[in-house]
């Protein structure tokens, strides 16, 4: 081969390779890309955004449960003569006595009986915490709530919808109340019921009249606690933070980013709510930003009302 050709032959093979690591570089897995790199850009949209929790249960013959204090303040309790068939009213077994003299009345519901008080008479207590105890007369839902779930529950139970397992469902499932904390003597009216002695924190429901139930019976129940309408959301993916306050990217007509403060509110897993912050009409960019460090200082961080939202290039 004459020495032309070989030379334009090794010419042709490191452009080629140069082709190769070039179109290697920058066909990289969008999955690999730092958080931060815009993918794609988004509008926030509006939606009626939904919590929901799910619980396993069982069906439960006389289940117990316990009723809250409405508000924080002295329970004053009353003196319940035991009824000789189940009541068909409710029955006021106490009240909360809260600032300003505002009466708050506790009631046990119709078909259900008053069994103790979980507090001291004149004791001072605060809005949620089990007072009194009651079983309802028939058949109920019985739910456990673990240590994750509670904080989404307690004070924030809108609506519950229940399903037996291979059995009648969905449904209506009214809430009686929770189980938490009951003294010794209900626990052992629970055993003697064949139920779970309460170790924890349960929720207790009961099925419309009419629905066929087996005690035994495998159920589970889908709470919703919130409910948010006509909501601005954004993916999660577009958002640093989960609650509270985050930060979102707003990618600017020149194509700069531009980090922005937003509190958010409710999520499905899917869309977050963006509460404030945002008017809507901003492109979002996906993936959302890194949360930003504070600048530090010779005393420590310095507060996010000293220094300035940093401006980035994509």
């Amino acid at each position: 081969m004459h020495r032309r050709q070989l030379f334009g032959v090794c010419l042709a093979a490191l452009a080629t390779a140069a082709c190769d690591a070039a179109t290697k570089e920058s066909a990289q897995t969008p999955g690999l890309l730092p958080r931060g790199t815009t993918v794609t850009k988004v509008k926030a949209t509006r939606q009626t955004l939904t919590n929901r929790v799910s619980l396993t249960g069982k069906v439960t013959l006389n289940p117990v449960f316990g009723l809250e204090a409405p508000a924080d303040g002295q329970v004053r309790y009353v003196d319940v003569t035991p009824p000789t068939t189940t009541p068909t009213k409710p029955t006021r077994v106490a009240a909360v006595v809260a600032k300003g003299n505002k009466r708050h009345n506790i009631d046990v519901p119709a078909g259900a009986v008053f069994l103790n008080r979980l507090a001291d008479d004149r004791s001072t207590v605060t809005a949620g915490t089990p007072i009194v105890s009651a079983k309802h007369v028939g058949y109920g839902i019985v739910a456990d709530i673990d240590g994750a779930q509670a904080y989404k529950i307690a004070g924030s139970i809108g609506s519950v919808q229940a399903q037996i397992q291979g059995g009648p469902g969905p449904f209506a499932c009214s809430v009686l109340g929770t189980i938490n904390a009951l003294p010794q003597q209900d626990q052992q009216q629970q055993q003697q019921n064949d139920q779970q002695a309460a170790t924890g924190m349960k929720l207790v429901c009961i099925p419309p009249t009419g629905v066929k139930m087996i005690n035994g019976a495998g159920a589970t129940l889908e709470v919703v606690t919130e409910t948010a309408a006509n909501a601005l959301v954004l993916p999660v993916e577009a958002v640093a933070g989960t609650q509270g306050k985050g930060q979102v990217d707003i990618v600017l007509p020149d194509g700069t980013r531009q980090t922005r403060e937003v509190v958010l509110g409710l999520t499905d897993g899917r869309v977050i709510e963006i509460k404030s912050g945002l008017t809507g009409d901003e492109d979002v960019a996906v993936p959302g930003p890194n949360l930003n460090v504070p600048p530090q200082g010779p005393g420590g961080p310095i507060p996010a009302d000293k220094f300035p939202v940093p401006v980035r290039s994509k």
